[in-house]
């Protein structure tokens, strides 16, 4: 005999009535795609207010993967000096590598520059001219002495879990003030020690992953954008009717799934990748720009030319409206031997770069609301590994800042007397992304994502803004 309860219709659950009606976030996300007058209302990547003021709008990130030693660059240690060849007289921090010796003084000589006099080894002799626009940290310090952990620490606040990098919880939070592009854009990235994983957006939505241009293994006059090279070679009626055709195959498949993640971040970027073939490729066009600028950027200097067009794009991006720039020099300064020759080819190769980026922002009027970052994943030891090398050293080391609302011309605190251990006015890694964060106007405790239960942000539950790097 049959229960007569199975005559009756099946009940919509609250489950099944979030499941359906979740399917219709891809088709908002596509419903501008052929329609640029179209609201944007439910774009991800809409330009949002920050909640607090700001003195920043973007963030160019200069990555010199492998960790450059403080004390040869901009940490002047004059008893390192003084005591060369004699023993550390306090104790050695246990870090990566084994058998590091005595007290190695810097091969280079340091000079003060500018009104602020501050110390600027030759290495950077470019840089130095513009101290007086920087805001030396001097005390930086991480949790991890190898390259994987303190790489990923740097860009996403967790050395040991997959979590979003700093450029998803900007773009997440701030979306992009141009709709066609990327919003995270990172140049030449490394594919080394976490790869991917430091331009990942991780369990927040896919549109806010970084877009990588290029990568380390190729030179950056190569580093595109992805897929648009040849779309002026398929109409765009054509095109069109293609994209048509995926957004109705996207849907039914989203409608018989439910939400997805993994889909929705794809219809999002086919509906960005359509809008980008008609800015990307202008924009990534440097011989637009004028000879004395290709020439500021070292474009014309083989040992130049790589870096300087990085940080050319960077700028062009900024000038777009991208909200996170990264510019990468991998893998090069990990120089546990032969560090006069490699620390010196290095510097050749991103001085004059990085002063023109300097330059060029502060002429065009972005360095005011453009944060620039420049630095490592950690610094190297005082003391020599072999006869011409230093180790890692995540205890004390330099990053330094520029415009987007920090102080400039001064210099934040200190090593000890040989530039082992930060030891005056520390700043960790989570104290220089809240810090970051409040000048983009956000409050690192209250820009959060929930994830499996829990609120996560970039900082953990760590973190305090540096007041004394504020303008």
């Amino acid at each position: 005999m049959r229960c007569s309860c199975h005559n009756f219709e099946p009940v919509l659950t609250r489950r099944d009535m979030l499941r359906a009606s979740a399917c219709g976030f891809g088709s908002l996300a596509l419903a501008d795609l052929l329609k640029a007058d179209t609201t944007r209302a439910a774009n991800p990547l809409a330009p949002k207010a920050p909640p607090l003021p700001a003195k920043a709008r973007r963030v160019i990130f200069l990555f010199m993967h492998g960790g450059p030693s403080q004390v040869d660059t901009f940490d002047y240690k004059p008893l390192l000096e003084r005591d060369h060849g004699k023993p550390l007289p306090f104790s050695k921090p246990r870090v990566f590598s084994s058998g590091t010796g005595n007290l190695l003084k810097s091969p280079w000589k340091f000079r003060q520059y500018g009104q602020s006099g501050a110390w600027v080894s030759d290495l950077f002799p470019n840089v130095a001219k513009h101290v007086d626009d920087l805001c030396m940290i001097n005390s930086m310090w991480g949790s991890n002495s190898r390259h994987g952990g303190a790489l990923l620490e740097l860009h996403t606040g967790s050395d040991t879990f997959v979590r979003p990098s700093m450029g998803s919880w900007i773009t997440y939070g701030l979306g992009t003030e141009n709709q066609d592009l990327p919003g995270y854009i990172t140049i030449c990235p490394t594919l080394t020690h976490g790869g991917v994983n430091a331009y990942s957006s991780a369990f927040m939505p896919a549109i806010y992953h970084g877009t990588p241009l290029g990568n380390a293994g190729i030179s950056s006059d190569q580093a595109k954008i992805p897929f648009i090279e040849n779309a002026d070679k398929l109409p765009r009626s054509l095109q069109s009717l293609e994209v048509g055709l995926l957004r109705q195959m996207n849907e039914e498949h989203l409608a018989a799934s439910g939400p997805d993640t993994a889909l929705e971040g794809r219809i999002n970027s086919f509906e960005l990748a359509f809008r980008m073939q008609t800015a990307a490729p202008e924009l990534q066009n440097l011989s637009s720009e004028s000879e004395a600028t290709q020439k500021l950027y070292g474009l014309d200097n083989p040992r130049t030319a790589n870096f300087g067009r990085q940080c050319l794009m960077a700028r062009r991006f900024a000038e777009r409206g991208v909200r996170f720039i990264q510019c990468t020099h991998s893998y090069k300064w990990d120089q546990h031997g032969n560090l006069k020759v490699d620390h010196a080819r290095n510097a050749e190769e991103v001085d004059q770069p990085i002063a023109a980026l300097l330059t060029d922002l502060k002429s065009r009027g972005l360095l005011d609301d453009t944060l620039i970052l420049w630095g490592g994943e950690f610094g190297r030891t005082p003391v020599a590994q072999g006869d011409d090398g230093r180790d890692h050293n995540p205890q004390g080391y330099t990053m330094w800042l520029a415009g987007g609302g920090v102080k400039p011309g001064i210099r934040y605190g200190e090593t000890d007397d040989y530039g082992y251990y930060a030891v005056k006015d520390k700043v960790h890694l989570h104290d220089l992304h809240a810090t970051m964060l409040h000048l983009l106007g956000f409050d690192h405790t209250k820009l959060t994502y929930r994830y499996a239960g829990r609120d996560f942000r970039l900082t953990d539950v760590h973190g305090e803004v540096v007041s004394g790097l504020l303008a």
